[in-house]
């Protein structure tokens, strides 16, 4: 229960900072979306700025605008696109299938495999000799840079995988098998962009922990009392993994900001290529639509990731119930 009164703080906290910040940007979302009109009469002008300011509920307060907000939010409404003319709950439906399908396999791989390969090449030195000066590379490349490397490698020179999209433009959004073919090529590089930076991270991680449990004194008691290593290095992971699990729940915020600039580089029609879209139009609506998707999505990953750390960790469980070890 305080777990829950804690992300529910967290929730209204961030959701308060999801109205602010798109009001702070400078310039006016009416008079962005009547330029695209040639509208030459000066009291034309006048008269549709008022009618869209106020079907867009831009003309009250920005307190009422506040409360407006959040009564959207209870009743799962965010309005209407200035950029889009369509509902951003709709915009968004459509996005959020090339976003999960990047950040889904990208987290839970690089996380696995990371931790794994960290683990054996912290017992190896010949694969750690080969682990660690990938790992700090990958971990040290900027999301940007990296997903042009890819592009122009493979794209521009190698012309294995598509530049930019999410699939050709002349084939059907749906579940033919010609789609989800050309959606799985365009998806390798995003993919792998996202991925590279993550494992390098979670290996040198794991590394590091796997040699600092190794020389603690619980190993050393084991190894004098002639367990086999196979055994002390099985207790080492498994206390190594946990430190690696909360910084799962921290590295979430970085991952999201990471296929952000991704799926800009490759304009792939996810959430952060829309959040790009937003900035550009500066369209409130859907900026917050898209910022309340990724609170909500990070602080139930973080929840889930708490509770999975207490089954996990048997001593949480004792503290907890006040028991000792």
């Amino acid at each position: 229960m305080k777990k829950v009164v804690t992300y529910l703080v967290a929730f209204f906290v961030a959701t308060t900072v999801d109205w602010g910040i798109p009001h702070l940007m400078p310039g006016n979302p009416v008079e962005i979306y009547l330029s695209r009109f040639n509208i030459s009469s000066n009291t034309q002008y006048v008269a549709l700025q008022k009618t869209i300011s106020e079907s867009f509920g831009v003309n009250v307060p920005l307190w009422q605008q506040y409360l407006d907000f959040w009564k959207g939010v209870l009743h799962w409404n965010f309005g209407i696109s200035f950029y889009e003319t369509a509902p951003v709950t709709h915009i968004i439906a459509q996005a959020i299938p090339y976003t999960l399908a990047l950040l889904v396999p990208a987290i839970l791989l690089s996380y696995f495999l990371g931790n794994r390969i960290g683990a054996m090449a912290a017992r190896r030195k010949v694969l750690d000799n080969v682990v660690l000066p990938i790992g700090y590379v990958f971990q040290a490349a900027p999301y940007a840079w990296l997903a042009l490397l890819l592009a122009y490698v493979f794209a521009v020179r190698l012309r294995w995988f598509p530049p930019s999209l999410g699939s050709n433009p002349g084939i059907a959004v749906g579940w033919s098998w010609s789609f989800i073919l050309s959606a799985l090529h365009h998806w390798v590089l995003p993919f792998l962009s996202v991925f590279l930076v993550s494992f390098g991270g979670w290996s040198i991680g794991m590394r590091n922990l796997v040699i600092y449990e190794l020389e603690t004194d619980y190993a050393r008691y084991l190894r004098s009392l002639g367990a086999s290593q196979r055994l002390v290095r099985r207790y080492a992971y498994r206390n190594a993994v946990l430190p690696q699990l909360s910084g799962l729940a921290l590295a979430l915020g970085v991952v999201v900001g990471g296929n952000i600039v991704t799926e800009v580089v490759f304009q792939y029609p996810g959430l952060g290529h829309l959040i790009f879209l937003a900035i550009t139009n500066e369209d409130y609506f859907l900026l917050q639509g898209i910022f309340m998707f990724i609170i909500i999505g990070v602080l139930l990953a973080n929840f889930v990731i708490d509770i999975a750390y207490v089954v996990i960790d048997p001593r949480t469980r004792l503290s907890m119930t006040g028991a000792t070890a």
